[in-house]
């Protein structure tokens, strides 16, 4: 920070920004704004952030490090115009800023100023090699020279790592001019590439294929490369490609799609290496340049949801409209975020209103499904997954989670023919799937029913996932139902290890202790069983009064209670 910032202390204002308790008021000096805008890009709340940052510039103008923040918060905002001015100014003082050229390269690609974007990389001003490069390419074909835009495509993909997406680039720059040709070149002969492999590169390839009247391979990449179910775009695009229809290619079609593109592009690569609050700031652009790009809107809002912003989120992945292709992926991202924001009732409004137009969408039920199940909405989560499956033309391996979540919710609400009947299938369709086979197995434990088959199953389980702590529970806890209490207490320790503040697995481990006489022990876990309970939200696996009676009289005299058998006699004890 500027000095004047740096030789300010204010606790006392910064634990009531913290806390919540310094409003407008506080923030109205540069302390105060500073601390308050330090404080909301702590919390990722970019709204908050660039109104305190820009109350902070109000006492310290000249500031450049407190104006690049406030580029970065507008910026992640998507208030790409208020970014710029801040970036200018920045510039103009000699500042130079990494997300300030981002924010200006943003705004001459929005304006179509060609000349001026390839000055400015020119006069090295820049935001990266990669950036530069291929916004170099696509602002040469802007004003009108391909030869150019082909040379510095061509340039950029002699530089170690760069060359895939220089090529990637090239391939929708050719089709944009109407080379097709061209353009399936490109692309067959990269088609080994992971980035020619995305959903996105592959549609946009179909419609290459389409130009060129090779209908039928773009039939058959998208039927290879996206087995059933596929969503509704891909489907769409199939059956127009089915019925020999000529599609436009529309995925870049001047040369600011394709700077968008470049942005878009980036966001996605980045969005395995780098933060998401940085990454943010590509896709924000992105969205900026190409207001109808429905993956950079999602990203965004998706990215939003990663950074606990859930607003915000709600907020973009609204702006996919309702003639969108895309727009039932985005609704489902908007149901998501209402529930990661606590606002169940809402997301499940919206699941409802989708499976009303999108109704034969096995993701939208599910979907739904899931959301009802978690909210133990029960019977209604077993008619979504009913008509998810009932969705499907043919048998599919895929439906293996289908069957695998309607079967939990069938167990749940107390229809364990039903559920055992679902959980067979899932395996039918998913042979060893782990977590199919730890449930089944469990479940079969607890209704004291085909007891060797279903140790055989967790034990199956656990071979599969050694170092999942709720299956190796599962296998302890089997062992216990079946009285081998000695054979139990080691992989009840070993969940113990995996997931030691668990407080299930906790008061397992106590009662496999108390079954072979090492109460002491045992009554130690159930009280550390206690302190991990979420009393607000305790799982139907726990029973916190439960545990507090085994505390009190010991696990004898509570199956005594119960009227549940007793354990076998164990030797020793402490």
């Amino acid at each position: 920070m500027g000095s004047k910032v740096g030789t300010l202390r204010g606790a006392g204002l910064a634990l009531a920004v913290m806390a919540g308790l310094a409003g407008p008021a506080a923030a109205n000096s540069l302390s105060g704004g500073y601390l308050a805008a330090r404080q909301a890009s702590f919390l990722g709340d970019f709204k908050a952030a660039a109104e305190y940052y820009g109350r902070a510039l109000i006492f310290d103008p000249g500031n450049s490090a407190l104006r690049e923040r406030a580029v970065y918060a507008n910026l992640a905002l998507g208030n790409v115009p208020q970014a710029v001015t801040l970036a200018d100014n920045l510039s103009q003082d000699g500042f130079q800023s990494q997300i300030g050229h981002m924010a200006q390269v943003a705004q001459l690609s929005k304006d179509g100023d060609y000349n001026g974007l390839i000055d400015r990389i020119d006069s090295d001003t820049a935001i990266g090699p990669l950036v530069d490069g291929l916004v170099r390419a696509w602002s040469e074909l802007g004003r009108g020279d391909m030869r150019a835009a082909l040379a510095a495509f061509d340039a950029l993909g002699q530089q170690q790592g760069l060359s895939t997406f220089a090529e990637y680039h090239r391939a929708f720059a050719l089709a944009s001019v109407g080379d097709f040709e061209g353009a399936e070149a490109v692309f067959e002969a990269r088609r080994a590439g992971s980035m020619q492999l995305t959903r996105r590169a592959v549609m946009a390839r179909a419609e290459i294929l389409s130009q060129l009247g090779r209908q039928a391979d773009a039939v058959t990449m998208i039927t290879e490369g996206f087995p059933e179910p596929r969503d509704p775009a891909l489907e769409l695009m199939r059956g127009k490609l089915m019925a020999n229809e000529v599609l436009p290619f529309t995925y870049v079609t001047n040369a600011r799609d394709g700077i968008a593109e470049v942005f878009y592009t980036l966001a996605g690569a980045l969005s395995n290496e780098a933060n998401d609050d940085f990454t943010l700031l590509y896709a924000r652009i992105a969205e900026y340049l190409r207001p109808d790009h429905s993956g950079a809107i999602m990203m965004t809002a998706s990215l939003l949801e990663g950074l606990d912003q859930y607003d915000l989120a709600i907020e973009t992945y609204k702006k996919v409209p309702a003639s969108d292709p895309d727009y039932h992926a985005a609704e489902l991202g908007r149901a998501d975020a209402l529930s990661a924001a606590g606002r169940d009732d809402a997301a499940i409004e919206v699941l409802e209103q989708l499976a009303k137009t999108h109704g034969g969408e096995a993701t939208v039920q599910s979907a739904l499904g899931d959301m009802l199940r978690q909210l133990e909405r029960y019977d209604a989560a077993v008619d979504a997954y009913t008509r998810a499956l009932t969705s499907f033309d043919t048998e599919n391996p895929a439906q293996w989670f289908l069957y695998y979540a309607r079967g939990i919710s069938n167990e749940r609400r107390g229809t364990w023919d039903q559920a055992e009947a679902d959980f067979r299938k899932a395996l039918a369709l998913n042979p060893g799937q782990p977590q199919v086979l730890n449930y089944l197995g469990y479940s079969l434990v607890e209704h004291h029913e085909k007891l060797d088959e279903a140790l055989e199953m967790i034990e199956q389980a656990v071979s599969a996932q050694p170092q999942s702590g709720y299956i190796v529970d599962s296998l302890g806890w089997a062992l216990y139902k079946l009285g081998r209490y000695d054979d139990a207490v080691m992989h009840m320790e070993r969940a113990a290890e995996l997931m030691a503040v668990d407080p299930v697995v906790n008061d397992h481990l106590g009662d496999v202790y108390w079954a072979v006489g090492r109460k002491n022990e045992a009554r130690f876990q159930w009280q550390r069983a206690l302190s991990f309970v979420d009393w607000e939200n305790a799982s139907d696996e726990v029973d916190p009064e439960r545990i507090r009676e085994k505390l009190k009289v010991g696990l004898d005299q509570v199956l005594a209670e119960e009227g549940k058998p007793p354990l076998r006699v164990a030797n020793g004890g402490n």
